[in-house]
């Protein structure tokens, strides 16, 4: 227990050492690290973030499994002169392998064998969430039930009895609010104390139907009395489960095992009861007793004692009834998109002038001061002078602000009543509601765009969704349309390009949900009522989500940058020009200086307007600084359209390759660069005829 009954916040918020891991090495390294380790197990939407923050102060390490993009966090404390390790496992309804979220949490649990989990419950919705808890007791687990958003029940109307609902669980259940700490000290202090002790898996507990019960009873005794050792340290009860659940590891534990035939007839003998007493599968025999069980648990502890506010069932109706929500979905993401590049370009307009106004200068001086004026003078300022500026101008105004924006989205509710609004509309390209943040994101930028993916449930939503958003142009890309089409043709060209993207995005999120290997996923999902975002949480989760771009994608620009700076200075990137004349001239129709910006558009989309002026002016005379003075009005929309179709920039496809992996970037990449020539050309014929 707590010397004096709470945490010491000084050593609660501890710093967590950075390791660069990989699971399932790293959560072994990571429990051979500290004296105990308590797992965070809980839906995506049950607010298990904040309980995780509230416990390491946003100081995390991640892993990811072998061929998992789905991170396991994971952090470290000071609690009552112990090192605890906490393991923020994937948010997930459940612990059977179908997603990745759920197969990296069940992994993870039976990889650490953690000494204590909590089981962040959400009080307005418990028979939802009991399912994964009851999953939980069946491993054997000691398990603490962090009943949370209490306040959020309350004024639902619902009374919620932490002791019911103890009793009939078998652990112990502290009622909590984590966004403000409410709870999580008594949750912790209980998860130490509990930590190791015996569990409904060894004699104490919920129980399931009768015939059930005997079933799951005779294949442990079964089990227990042949003295083998059984996978991943479990007790027989677990194992007997997981075998009648048909779980594809343990069938693989049991076909090694010397007595593996045995024990496999005996399983199969136990099954085959099951199914013939209730005509279904034992596995989905054993999800239906689970849900059942689930729901009459919930019965008993929680009460409706007064209807809920007439307001918030209006709210609700309003954004989810189709004729309403998708127009007030439109205003929303017309408002994310108007502030994301309004505040964007006030910010990166303010944060470029005082960049040239007040850093430039001195860095040109130094730089002049200790190389000179020479080549390699001029090829570093175009990375640390240029290519930070650009890191500053990209990321603070575009990413940061998005992030912000993102988690007011995640935090208030609403990004639930978009997913449920565009689901039958996404899924005819393969996907569903949630990839609709990430889609509209990618107008601003396409770096954060892609880490929001993370939000999908399967790779092959990851891998469409990540190629859809590289037809989306950001705001780079959008800059360069707007410089060279509305400035030079007008605004009916510029939408008309507009389209020409969005019938070829739809186009190729229609044939890839054909190709890409794969299950199609429904949308299974929880709507939540809207709730008043914590301040501090929003900049709390801002924050860390920016540090990845910071971290990630900011050295990539610089360095693109550098290389720019060095072809650009030496003279060498006149030399690419001939072998893109074909190319270029002949299938695009366009003067060869264009296939340089296109190229090295890659290392930084927000300059190829302004490197295809400068080269332009160095080949054709300071009279190119005019785009009509050397292109005709159709080069100037088939080159703005290959642009915005093109691969995107370095640092996008350095988070695609973090993110989904080198090969699978490799095939976007290439993907893109045929559909973007394909488009340009097929235009460039069309507008001859």
């Amino acid at each position: 227990m707590l010397s004096d009954g709470r945490s010491r916040r000084g050593s609660w918020f501890g710093k967590c050492e950075t390791m660069a891991l990989t699971c399932c090495q790293s959560v072994l390294r990571f429990k051979g690290e500290v004296q105990m380790t308590i797992a965070l197990a809980g839906n995506p939407n049950v607010g298990k973030s904040s309980f995780f923050n509230r416990l390491t102060g946003m100081g995390v390490v991640t892993a990811n499994y072998p061929g998992k993009t789905v991170d396991v966090n994971m952090g470290i404390t000071h609690f009552n002169d112990m090192m605890v390790g906490v393991i923020d496992l994937p948010g997930t309804y459940a612990l059977e392998p179908v997603s990745e979220d759920q197969w990296v949490a069940r992994q993870a649990l039976l990889d650490a064998r953690p000494d204590s989990v909590i089981a962040v419950v959400d009080a307005t919705n418990i028979a939802r969430n009991l399912y994964l808890t009851l999953q939980l007791l069946d491993l054997g687990l000691p398990v603490v039930v962090a009943l949370n958003l209490m306040d959020e029940a309350e004024r639902g109307g619902l009374a919620v009895e932490p002791a019911v609902l103890a009793k009939h669980l078998g652990v112990p259940v502290i009622p909590t609010v984590a966004v403000r700490g409410m709870g999580v000290d008594q949750a912790m202090a209980k998860a130490v104390e509990t930590a190791g002790a015996v569990t409904s898996a060894q004699g104490r507990g919920p129980r399931y139907g009768r015939d059930v019960e005997e079933q799951i009873e005779a294949l442990a005794a079964f089990l227990g009395a042949m003295e083998v050792e059984l996978p991943f340290g479990l007790s027989p009860r677990p194992v007997a489960i997981l075998l009648l659940e048909s779980d594809e590891e343990v069938l693989r534990w049991a076909e090694r095992h010397p007595q593996g035939s045995a024990i496999l007839a005996e399983a199969s003998s136990a099954a085959a009861e099951i199914a013939e007493r209730h005509g279904e599968p034992a596995p989905l025999r054993l999800a239906r007793e689970r849900h059942g069980l689930a729901g009459a648990i919930a019965q008993e502890a929680q009460a409706r004692v007064r209807a809920r506010r007439s307001r918030q069932e209006r709210l609700w109706r309003l954004t989810t009834a189709p004729l309403t929500g998708i127009p007030i979905l439109l205003l929303m993401l017309l408002s994310l998109f108007a502030l994301l590049f309004s505040l964007g370009n006030f910010l990166s307009d303010f944060l470029s002038g005082l960049w040239a106004a007040w850093v430039s200068p001195p860095v040109q001086v130094a730089f002049a001061w200790v190389l000179g004026d020479g080549f390699l003078a001029k090829s570093l300022l175009w990375g640390f002078d240029a290519g930070i500026n650009a890191a500053l101008a990209v990321g603070i105004p575009y990413v940061l602000t998005f992030y912000l924006l993102f988690s007011v989205f995640e935090d208030t509710g609403y990004l639930n009543a978009a997913a449920f609004l565009t689901d039958p509309l996404l899924h005819r390209v393969g996907l569903h509601g949630r990839a609709v943040i990430p889609l509209v994101t990618a107008a601003g930028c396409n770096v954060p765009a892609v880490m929001a993916t993370r939000t999908l449930t399967t790779m092959r939503e990851r891998v469409i969704c990540a190629t859809l958003i590289c037809f989306v142009p950001c705001s780079a890309r959008t800059a360069v349309i707007s410089g060279a089409v509305s400035r030079y043709l007008g605004w009916a060209p510029a939408i008309g390009l507009y389209l020409i993207v969005a019938a070829v995005g739809t186009a190729a999120g229609w044939g890839l949900s054909r190709v890409v290997p794969g299950k199609r996923t429904g949308l299974v999902m929880e709507m939540f009522p809207f709730r008043l975002p914590s301040v501090r949480n929003l900049l709390r989760r801002t924050w860390f989500r920016f540090k990845e771009f910071v971290f990630v994608a900011a050295p990539v620009v610089i360095f693109g940058s550098l290389l720019l700076g060095g072809l650009y200075e030496s003279g060498l990137i006149w030399r690419l020009a001939a072998p893109l004349t074909p190319l270029t001239g002949w299938w695009l129709g366009l003067p060869a200086v264009t296939g340089l910006t296109l190229l090295f558009g890659i290392l930084r989309k927000e300059l190829a307007l302004q490197l295809l002026v400068t080269l332009a002016m160095v080949q054709y005379g300071r009279g190119a600084a005019d785009l009509l003075h050397f292109m005709t009005m159709k080069q100037l929309f088939v080159y703005a359209l290959v642009n915005a179709l093109f691969i995107p920039c370095l640092a996008t496809i350095a988070v695609l390759a973090r993110e989904l992996a080198r090969r699978r970037t490799l095939l976007i990449a290439l993907f893109n660069i045929v559909v973007a020539l394909g488009v340009g050309g097929l235009v460039s014929r069309l507008w001859n005829g």
